[in-house]
């Protein structure tokens, strides 16, 4: 048995038995029933995600993965090939957005250059799981081999089992020039959708380069036909190298009991992959926001994800992740530290 196909048989629905011990104890702090609304969703499924009655969230990290898209010679972004490995660095350094928002939610940022055409040479703090330089055009061909997705998802897996231990949170984020066309790509192929209604701007295009972006995508679906039915060959075909990873991450995340918050449009991608191989991992993913890309919204829905926000978010990296993170531990510490009525001495509502 494959590392992958490991992961996914260790995939099991979480316990209702245990959302209904976690509304208990909601039920008994000192505030009316239902109150703190979706913080107390967050509490519930953290219970029950982690199997334990009264966790605590010890590890925060968003892992925010980074590869090249051949497809970029389209002229489908508004920014050129070379600043996905600009900003790699830019996040070694810690000054991007989701270094600044990471900071200030108190959550570890981990750079995994996973499919950069570029030689880091050893970058200090960058970690290091390079499967390809690079997906191939897929306007005039797969992406990727079959193997190579494999091996994408395997090392998120496998940073999974590094990154793993007790009251752990993952958050997942991307960098990648061009990497809105194959999360575009992936969204129809899956949900059926015409590339139009999943299509949007990106960085920020123009109506000629958008035009010329949904052909791009509708000639990548024509030429190399991916099959829904299986999601690696949807991946390789019209994916790429950090979407394989996001969704690895999320396959051994969930294979260990560990929630994930998933950010944005290209992020989402990654969570579909995983979903569409085991559905059962919707049980572990919290949807951060709602992004302003028009596909997001059709992802989410065939997950039956409801995002946390909508703050007209479509910077990736994992920012929205971020904000997601500090929600669930707000739920959890809102779970953990208020008093009950019988602990403070507050009288019940009549009944």
């Amino acid at each position: 048995m494959t590392l992958l196909e490991s992961a996914l048989k260790e995939i099991k629905p979480v316990d209702p038995a245990l959302l209904a011990k976690a509304q208990e104890r909601l039920d008994m702090l000192t505030k009316p029933k239902d109150s703190l609304g979706r913080l107390e969703e967050f509490a519930r499924r953290f219970v029950a995600i982690t199997g334990n009655t009264r966790p605590t969230v010890e590890k925060k990290v968003i892992f925010t993965f980074a590869g090249d898209h051949g497809v970029a010679e389209e002229g489908v972004s508004a920014f050129p090939k070379e600043v996905t490995p600009q900003m790699v660095l830019n996040f070694l350094r810690g000054g991007a957005g989701i270094n600044v928002l990471s900071r200030h939610a108190g959550i570890e940022v981990a750079v995994v250059d996973i499919g950069v055409d570029f030689d880091f040479n050893g970058a200090k703090g960058l970690i290091h799981k390079k499967v390809l330089r690079g997906t191939r055009n897929i306007r005039k061909g797969p992406a990727m081999t079959r193997d190579e997705a494999v091996k994408c998802l395997e090392a998120g897996i496998n940073l999974a089992a590094e990154y793993a231990a007790d009251g752990a949170i993952f958050g997942t984020g991307d960098m990648g020039i061009a990497n809105t066309t194959p999360s575009s790509a992936i969204c129809a192929a899956f949900s059926g959708a015409s590339v139009e209604d999943v299509t949007g701007r990106g960085t920020g295009i123009d109506d000629a380069r958008l035009k010329n972006k949904i052909n791009v995508i509708k000639d990548a679906l024509s030429v190399n036909k991916p099959n829904s039915n299986d999601p690696i060959d949807v991946l390789a075909k019209v994916g790429g190298a950090e979407i394989g990873g996001i969704a690895g991450l999320i396959i051994g995340a969930a294979s260990r009991r560990i929630p994930v918050v998933v950010d944005g449009f290209i992020s989402t991608a990654g969570a579909l992959v995983a979903y569409e191989m085991n559905p059962v991992i919707r049980d572990y993913l919290f949807a951060a926001h709602n992004s302003v890309e028009k596909g997001h919204k059709v992802m989410l829905e065939r997950m039956n994800l409801r995002p946390f926000v909508d703050l007209d978010l479509r910077l990736g990296e994992g920012t929205g992740a971020a904000i997601g993170i500090s929600l669930v531990e707000a739920g959890v510490k809102v779970y953990n530290e208020m008093a009950t009525f019988g602990d403070a001495g507050v009288s019940e509502k009549d009944k």
